[in-house]
């Protein structure tokens, strides 16, 4: 068993609410700061250290991007390329904005300071609040993700000796950018559960992705139908990270955890609760000491709900992460909801929870053939079980 010297951290700094792509943007900052704010009024962050993030080197930010999109964000730095289209930067997705590249390669070196901490056992866990972004690919950004954290933080594990590194992606949109970047290589399993390609961005992430040649089950999706609410998306996970992780058998194990599959957020269509948010964060909490010899890095992810939503599963979430889950009865602080209400003019949440009590339902219950549902699970188990030597019709 290795040895663990510190604490559960939180990798933040003020000037990561910098990745600012301007006020009509769905992708606020505020959500950031209200989280953190949140998690101080709660006490949350008495039980963790909290370490101010060195950005990542252009070295280690070329181990997932190509010279070329690296340079174009050097040179975007600013308002004056937006427009231009290049290396999908100057979007209505990605606009540019001051200091551009500063602040990406911030959130970059967060993720990559947190995975780096697990993977020493300077800390039990670690979690990138700002991190989590999913959508750049090597070669472009996309989807509100400049450079992806998650992909340079995977990166710097395998080069730090890391075998066999898991990543689970629990937000409502494809991690397209991950898979892209791991496509063949077997020393990552990337695991995405989302909604269904054919209602939401970006079109991709069906069971029939499975990983390059050279890497053939090491790529998983879990496409779910629009609708969907706390049970189906329970069962969903249950069904087949538990299964893959104990067959990959991973050193550690990579979480993002946005939380745009709650049903308030704007911008996609599933009906999950702040109550099944916070299982599944749970769940991947124990996965990581049943299968990851505990060692567990989670990031934050997408999530538009700024103020209902955000800060309140980001907190449980590092609650989590620190050892010391919060009951979900716990009245949100009375200061962090006169915050909010002078800051949005919306009434905030009076709770952490939704009242609502998902109950999980494995798939050793039974598999129902005319339920969508489990058609979805099951074509994933048997697009990828196979590769790990799992029976896709058995648990």
């Amino acid at each position: 068993m290795r040895r663990v010297t510190g604490s559960a951290r939180v990798y933040w700094d003020d000037a990561l609410t910098g990745y600012d792509f301007g006020p009509s943007h769905p992708m606020n900052p505020v959500r950031l700061d209200l989280t953190m704010r949140l998690a101080r009024a709660l006490g949350v962050l008495d039980g963790i250290e909290l370490v101010s993030p060195k950005p990542a080197t252009t070295a280690e930010l070329l181990r997932v991007h190509t010279p070329e999109f690296v340079s174009a964000v050097q040179q975007c730095s600013g308002t004056d390329s937006e427009g231009s289209h290049a290396h999908g930067i100057g979007t209505p997705d990605v606009p540019t904005f001051a200091d551009m590249h500063e602040i990406t390669s911030l959130i970059a070196g967060a993720t990559l300071g947190a995975a780096t901490a697990v993977w020493s056992g300077d800390a039990s866990h670690a979690f990138s609040p700002a991190g989590g972004l999913h959508h750049a690919m090597p070669d472009a950004a996309a989807g509100f993700c400049v450079y992806n954290d998650v992909a340079v933080a995977s990166a710097g594990l395998l080069d730090a000796g890391a075998q066999r590194v898991a990543y689970v992606d629990v937000d409502v949109h494809h991690g397209d950018g991950v898979q892209a970047t791991f496509w063949d290589d077997p020393r990552v399993l990337t695991i995405s559960i989302h909604e269904d390609p054919r209602t939401l961005y970006p079109g991709t992430g069906r069971a029939r992705e499975i990983g390059g040649p050279a890497a053939e089950g090491s790529a998983v999706n879990l496409a779910l139908p629009a609708s969907t609410g706390d049970g189906g998306w329970l069962r969903a996970i249950h069904s087949v990270v538990p299964q893959l992780l104990e067959a990959f058998a991973p050193q550690v194990l990579v979480t993002q955890h946005g939380c745009d599959t709650h049903r308030l957020d704007p911008l996609a269509h599933l009906e999950l609760s702040i109550d099944g948010q916070r299982m599944a964060a749970e769940a991947l909490h124990r996965w990581a000491h049943e299968y990851a010899d505990g060692r567990w890095v989670a990031t934050g992810g997408g999530g538009y709900a700024i103020a209902d939503v955000v800060p309140r599963i980001w907190s449980l979430v590092m609650a989590e992460l620190a050892g010391h889950p919060i009951p979900p009865q716990t009245p949100v602080p009375e200061e962090w909801r006169r915050y909010v209400q002078q800051l949005t003019g919306t009434r905030p949440p009076d709770r952490m929870t939704d009242g609502a009590a998902p109950v999980v339902t494995d798939w050793a219950s039974g598999y129902h053939p005319e339920d969508a549902m489990d058609q979805d699970i099951l074509a994933t188990r048997r697009a990828v079980f196979p590769h790990h030597g799992l029976d896709p019709d058995r648990d």
